[in-house]
């Protein structure tokens, strides 16, 4: 049975479901971004450990311009979220129609706004590194790198939209295939562009494998291919696959004001919310990057350590966004409260084992991608005080993901605006005088608790058990 059969199943159903025909369906869903995250996890540690190759100078590089791709990736998963909750609402309510129609002008909004996104961060990519501080040394690759995936980001746009379409629509699968494909296809390109021209043996034999040999710039255009690879085989999938989404050049729609109007009501909160993470992130980032060069590398590749933990937790929001969207939908908010109580305490279990991985293995993690003494130190001692925080920020990541399935995007954003800027700006710029990188970490960990706790508070009011998305 296909995770899409089975929800149908419960939502034609009387009465509260069993607690294991609930799991069921969780499960269905959630296994596949489960493993597609945690692959695509290991496959950005290669990526990150071959950039580390090249010298901690490198690896800045890239780190630097981390919190501004994630504030442009942020806009691009709002967009999602404004066009992929209203498909799983529809289909949930039984309007295939409607779902299809909301599908077309997620693809017309793609190629506009990925145009005017990625132009707009080509022109930043020049004075980004100056603007953020970064030294002398590291700017020119620094901002070569951004300009690089600045060309990619409408595919970017496009991967993350027709991801999230296909996966409302109930099928985690295709997206976990698609995915993992191109991030192998990430790695080998890495191997040719990252490295120059160079004698490789293998089982006894030699022979040379040809490279560019351009260092950072080659990661960031492995990147931007795989991307547009990416996207162009979900747009293949749209088309050519049956599902309840798949269009067709005869059936396709102009933009229609009412699906454009919920896509504003749900997409501007989640990016207003992103935007705020960002923005007190490239702060924190100017605050670390005041530190040293070796604080830059450190973090950034703490922080990518740390994704072991809570990538997973992201696929079971996943399957929490689809469940509740498709229950409140077809009006069953007794299932939506379910689900959404349920995903919420998978996030904290999965995320306590998750923390306990990173305490016991917090040197080994960083020594992936570094053989540089200093930052394996720092970057191991940072990561063990954020493991603590882990299960309360797993809370937040899938309650978060839950409350946008049923339409409720401003939550999230009020409460990440206070506990960023309350609490993580705040005591980082108390602490990092006295205690560098690790007091800018202990307020993240302090941060992430703070928030899970609020997010938890808000999911069992239920209050967003009565949001209508559409009127």
């Amino acid at each position: 049975m296909t995770a899409g059969d089975k929800m149908a199943g419960l939502l034609q159903a009387e009465g509260t479901p069993r607690l294991r025909g609930a799991m069921s369906a969780v499960m269905l869903l959630a296994w596949p971004a489960i493993v597609e995250q945690l692959m695509i996890t290991l496959v950005q540690y290669v990526d990150t450990a071959m950039v580390g190759s090249l010298g901690s100078g490198a690896t800045a590089a890239v780190g630097l311009t981390a919190s501004t791709t994630w504030l442009f990736g942020g806009m691009f998963n709002a967009a999602a979220i404004g066009f992929s909750v209203q498909v799983a609402q529809h289909l949930g309510a039984g309007r295939q129609k409607r779902a299809k129609d909301v599908t077309w002008q997620a693809l017309r909004f793609v190629v506009l706004f990925g145009l005017v996104m990625g132009g707009a961060a080509f022109a930043l990519s020049f004075p980004l590194p100056g603007l953020l501080g970064a030294e002398a040394a590291v700017r020119p690759e620094a901002s070569l790198y951004f300009r690089i995936i600045a060309c990619a980001m409408p595919f970017t746009l496009g991967a993350n939209m027709f991801s999230a379409i296909v996966r409302c629509a109930g099928d985690t699968k295709t997206p976990m295939v698609l995915n993992l494909m191109i991030n192998v296809l990430n790695v080998a390109l890495n191997f040719l562009f990252i490295y120059p021209t160079r004698p490789v043996r293998l089982f006894g034999a030699q022979f040379t494998i040809w490279g560019a040999g351009w260092g950072v710039g080659g990661a960031a255009f492995a990147s931007g291919c795989s991307q547009a690879v990416v996207a162009l085989l979900f747009i293949l999938v749209l088309f050519r696959r049956r599902s309840p989404v798949q269009i067709t050049w005869g059936g396709r729609c102009g933009f229609q004001r009412e699906c454009l109007s919920a896509a504003w009501r749900l997409g501007l909160p989640a990016a207003l919310e992103r935007a705020t993470l960002c923005v007190a992130q490239i702060v924190i980032t100017a605050v670390i990057t005041g530190i040293g060069t070796v604080a830059v590398a450190a973090n950034h590749l703490a922080v990518t350590a740390e994704s072991i933990s809570y990538l997973p937790a992201s696929g079971v929001a996943v399957a929490g966004t689809t469940l509740v969207g498709q229950a409140m939908g077809a009006g069953r908010k007794d299932l939506a409260k379910r689900f959404a109580r349920m995903v919420s305490w998978m996030g904290v279990a999965i995320m306590t084992l998750g923390g306990a991985v990173l305490f016991a293995f917090a040197p080994q993690l960083i020594r992936i991608f570094s053989t540089d003494p200093a930052v394996i130190g720092l970057g191991a001692q940072v990561l063990r005080i954020v493991a603590f925080a882990e299960p309360l920020f797993g809370a937040s990541i899938v309650a978060s993901g839950a409350l946008r399935g049923a339409g409720d995007s401003k939550g999230p954003f009020y409460i990440s605006l206070a506990t960023m800027w309350g609490v993580r700006i705040t005591l980082s710029l108390v602490l990092a005088g006295s205690l560098g990188l690790i007091g800018v970490w202990l307020a993240m960990a302090a941060e992430l608790v703070a928030r899970g706790l609020v997010f938890m508070v808000r999911l069992y009011r239920g209050r967003w058990l009565d949001i209508k998305l559409f009127r």
